[in-house]
């Protein structure tokens, strides 16, 4: 016999269906922060919403650093701009003048930043789907800072990762150990503004690839292979 009442509460209502899309498409990389605090209620949420993604093997390998001091973010901010230095040397002549246009970064902007770490070792060496395929750990962190990410666009918050980073420079002033990987460097605020498209995408340094492109039937080239 069919559990009607488990039935219904694992359906979502239409307006709970689209609600969930708009969060998707409307979250964006948030550069640009007002002053406003977030109240300590919203952080919980998100980071609750986080610890809640999906992990191969039930292993849950993240941390989340929760980073507040201005003399923390100051550090930070400075370890960006030697890396920020470093990467544009990659680019040259008109790319190279627009990638030094861009806001790259809110670390001291944001009332919040947050540095989600991945433990490899976390429950010994034999976790579950994990032997042939080790970086899973990894993806699965990746699933918290996404889960991180549409919880603070339901609230309101924005979140822009900063990946101009260098993760030896970071451990050092967030003092985390050896053995432990950094995912993500997030900042999170209360966004001056939600723009409409991605604003690498608004500048033209690239264009969202179109959906047909990116979905392939059954194979890779979409060519059901025959025998």
């Amino acid at each position: 016999m069919i559990d009607k009442s488990r039935s219904a509460a694992a359906k979502f209502t239409t307006s709970e269906r689209e609600a969930v899309y708009k969060a998707i498409f409307a979250r964006r990389d948030v550069r640009r922060f007002v002053s406003t605090q977030i109240p300590a209620e919203a952080i919980e949420r998100i980071l609750l919403a986080a610890h809640h993604a999906p992990s191969v093997g039930f292993m849950q390998p993240w941390n989340f650093i929760v980073i507040r001091d201005p003399h923390t973010k100051a550090s930070i901010k400075q370890a960006f701009l030697s890396a920020r230095a470093q990467e544009a040397e990659r680019f040259s002549d008109d790319r190279k003048k627009l990638y030094l246009s861009l806001k790259l970064e809110g670390i001291e902007a944001a009332p919040l930043n947050i540095c989600v770490t991945c433990d490899s070792t976390r429950h010994g060496p034999a976790v579950l789907g994990r032997s042939l395929i080790p970086q899973t750990d990894t993806y699965s962190t990746c699933c918290a800072i996404q889960n991180l990410w549409l919880a603070a666009r339901a609230e309101g918050l924005g979140v822009g990762w900063v990946s101009i980073l260098s993760q030896e420079r970071l451990k050092e002033i967030l003092r985390i150990p050896v053995h432990i990987a950094i995912v993500g460097y997030l900042c999170v605020g209360y966004p001056e503004r939600f723009e409409a498209k991605p604003e690498l995408e608004t500048v033209g340094w690239l264009d969202r690839l179109p959906f047909r492109d990116v979905v392939f039937d059954e194979t890779w080239d979409g060519t059901v292979a025959r025998d």
